[in-house]
């Protein structure tokens, strides 16, 4: 299963058709040319191949440059995985204008979806208090810029304050096919949380059912069955006397769920003074989705994106001793 890379900037060409399989690479009046692929493959790997008299740094600087596209969609990530058929473009002179985004960078994107990496502070869509600066319009811009029709839908979202991968659709029909099976399109969700204290369990669960009150605040109910039923599995990863790395794994996906059974073991997320904490000792808080892998919902192929875990988790632990 392939883990995706990032990247920041994404350039867009007009759409092209794909050659038909079998086609020979060719020349065309756009200084491009393209290049079926025959055998599975990792693009850089590829494109040396197809490029033998040509220094490796001059490949690698065609991709950064965002002169290649395969299947008509640019890409610049070097691990990006081929399939026979598939047709790689490899254009030469000025590269399309980027599109530059605040606060997020697209990891995947196809006919279907779009998976991206968000920054702490950036919403996911909008509300009462911000209306343009979202992730979704964000998108929403990015996708007009080929069709003025186009449109995404949203599948989930994360906390303003929560980075890492998530995921919209790019047509209802999608949208609501994922939606309908989420429990079984979603493969995997694991965040991982900068807790205050030390947990001393290496591994364990809670499990709630969990209520909104009357400020928008939600809590577990003293009583079984009252409200949405939610588990969250933890596996400690490294501790010290005030702070703790547990990897989080969500059972279910409840508004808050994290945030919420933290607090219930006794160890808020830092910087969640809604739900308990004390310190904000990296200034934001301490919620990160680090791994988001699902079924494609055209494809039936296994998908898993990864996004490393913010350098600012791990900086309260230096120069203390793990526990």
């Amino acid at each position: 299963m392939p883990v995706r890379g990032s990247q920041s900037l994404v350039k867009r060409p007009p759409f092209k058709k794909a050659p038909p399989a079998g086609a020979s690479a060719k020349s065309s009046p756009t200084s491009s040319r393209t290049f079926t692929v025959r055998e599975p493959s990792e693009l850089l790997s590829f494109l040396f191949s197809q490029h033998p008299g040509q220094g490796r740094n001059s490949v690698k600087a065609m991709l950064s440059r965002g002169q290649v596209s395969v299947g008509g969609r640019t890409v610049t990530a070097f691990n990006h995985p081929l399939k026979p058929g598939d047709a790689v473009e490899v254009r030469k002179g000025r590269p399309p204008e980027a599109v530059r985004f605040v606060g997020l960078s697209v990891l995947h994107e196809d006919a279907d979806i779009i998976v991206i990496r968000k920054d702490a502070g950036l919403l996911s869509v909008a509300t009462e208090e911000e209306r343009e600066l979202t992730a979704y319009r964000q998108l929403s811009d990015y996708v007009k810029r080929e069709d003025p029709r186009a449109r995404i839908f949203v599948l989930h979202r994360l906390d303003r304050d929560t980075s890492g991968v998530m995921m919209f659709a790019r047509s209802e029909q999608v949208q609501k096919k994922m939606q309908d099976a989420w429990k079984d399109v979603v493969t995997e969700r694991t965040y991982t949380a900068l807790v205050e204290g030390q947990v001393r369990e290496p591994e364990g669960k809670v499990e709630s059912w969990l209520k909104e009150n009357a400020a928008m605040k939600m809590y577990s109910s003293s009583q079984p069955n009252d409200g949405q039923h939610a588990v969250t599995h933890y596996k400690l990863l490294r501790s010290s006397r005030l702070y703790s790395l547990l990897e989080i794994r969500l059972e279910t996906g409840r508004k808050n769920q994290i945030r919420v059974h933290m607090q219930d073991l006794g160890h808020p997320i830092a910087g969640d003074k809604k739900y308990g904490a004390k310190t904000k000792p990296i200034g934001r808080l301490g919620l990160h989705a680090s791994v988001l892998a699902f079924v494609h919902p055209t494809t039936g192929e296994r998908l898993r994106f990864k996004a490393d875990v913010p350098k600012s988790f791990l900086s309260v632990f230096k120069d203390q001793e793990p526990k």
